[in-house]
């Protein structure tokens, strides 16, 4: 009776389920790995062993392709007579694996052209984007070197990095003199210092530069290497690069207060309303009021960045003045002396205010090129300094997430901008 039961049971069971050919490949190598007693992983590994089989596999399928015909499969009426002609074994570094070792395949007539591994490529593309990448965080050639030698147990030499890296100069060369859009809604300017070994190590400023597009978009609009301390003489040689690449009217520029910057931007864009950072102004009155005193002060500051116009917000400063004049006169002069900056943004809707009152759109772009240098210490020319800062500037947000985030801060703003500025706003066919 029980044996009667169990029976339809065993009847009703479930087929094992299909592999897929993927699945089936991929057990397949796995259970010869366990019969050679590899590891799935390190320099001898299943994984190597995959990446060479996949390789030479695609190798074989090129030449078949290239023959027309399988190996030892050839048309005897056929006009050529080509045939293949063994291998040659190659070593090729692959980020995933170390140094596979493979077999290319050779045909008589020397014709073929592999193109998964081409003649002469010592590396799988992913490397060279690794290498790329650890480069743009700051790594030298050195530390890139060992990296590689500790995680994969590849060789690869400082030389052969250096190599990598500088394939990027011309890419870096043709992005830093491509052409802009003709509008945009605000510029945001700073400049950085690096540490540059020219006969002696010294420091030089790095002068960079974001635009927003009239949709709302951040672009880095470009990177200029200067000579001694930032200036408002060499951001005239920036301004009128960007002119002479398109750019005809800015609506905002803003900047850190750098003095003769104002008349600078009246040169080349006439229209164009220079706006000092206000978190500049705060940060640095506290640099000048002792620690207690800055809570008073800070209820007294107050009033003058959210004033809802410039006569309220000179009325705020001449209160301020008549408080804390004689005990913190430089607070005073400092306001003053930055006031024909400081009041445009008063002027306009309070999604403007928002975001232009500050430089933060770029001090988060400087604080990652901060980064990569201060990982650095310093570079042995101008160009190794540059191309650095430009690998920095081609990794960023990679994912678009950032990206997606900014435009949607902006959208209203720019709608804001697009009725204030409705004369000199673009028609809708031209971006």
């Amino acid at each position: 009776m029980t044996s009667e039961l169990v029976s339809p049971r065993k009847r009703d069971e479930k087929p094992a389920r299909e592999l897929s050919p993927e699945q089936a490949a991929a057990a397949a190598m796995v259970a010869e790995a366990k019969a050679r007693g590899l590891a799935l992983t390190g320099p001898d590994g299943l994984l190597k062993l995959f990446t060479k089989n996949v390789l030479e596999t695609a190798l074989n399928e090129e030449m078949t392709e290239h023959l027309g015909h399988e190996k030892r499969q050839a048309d005897p009426s056929r006009e050529s007579t080509n045939v293949r002609n063994g291998s040659r074994p190659k070593t090729v570094l692959s980020d995933a694996a170390g140094e596979v070792r493979i077999d290319v395949p050779r045909d008589r007539e020397s014709t073929f052209e592999p193109q998964i591994v081409k003649k002469r490529q010592r590396r799988l593309a992913d490397v060279d984007e690794i290498v790329l990448s650890l480069y743009a965080k700051g790594m030298t050639t050195g530390e890139i070197s060992a990296h590689f030698n500790e995680i994969y147990g590849a060789s690869v030499s400082k030389e052969t990095i250096s190599r990598i890296t500088d394939k990027v100069i011309a890419e870096m060369q043709e992005w830093c003199n491509r052409p802009l859009d003709a509008v945009y809604a605000a510029v945001f300017i700073d400049a950085i210092h690096v540490k540059v070994r020219d006969g002696q190590v010294a420091n030089r400023p790095v002068y960079a530069a974001i635009g927003v597009t009239v949709d709302g978009r951040k672009d880095v609009l470009g990177l200029w290497m200067g000579v001694g301390g930032e200036g408002a003489k060499f951001w005239m040689s920036v301004l009128i690069d960007l002119k002479n690449r398109g750019v005809r009217d800015v609506f905002f520029l803003v900047c850190d207060g750098l003095k003769g910057l104002p008349e600078t931007v009246v040169n080349v864009w006439p229209q164009t309303i220079v706006q000092t950072c206000i978190v500049h102004l705060i940060r640095n009155t506290f640099r000048l009021v002792a620690r207690q005193n800055w809570d008073a002060v800070k209820r007294d500051v107050k009033p003058i960045y959210t004033a809802p116009n410039s006569d309220a917000a000179l009325a705020a400063l001449n209160a301020l003045e008549e408080k804390w004049g004689n005990k913190y006169g430089a607070v005073i002069r400092l306001w003053r002396n930055a006031w024909e900056e400081f009041v445009p943004f008063l002027d306009y809707d309070i999604e403007i205010r928002r975001m232009i009152c500050s430089t933060n759109a770029i001090e988060s772009l400087n604080a990652r090129y901060r980064r990569a240098v201060r990982a650095r210490g310093h570079f042995p020319t101008e160009q190794a300094a540059m191309k650095c800062l430009y690998l920095v500037t081609r990794s960023l947000d990679p994912t678009g997430t950032g990206r997606a985030r900014w435009t949607m801060r902006w959208k209203p703003v720019i709608n804001a901008f697009a009725i204030t500025f409705g004369d000199r706003w673009p028609g809708a066919e031209t971006y």
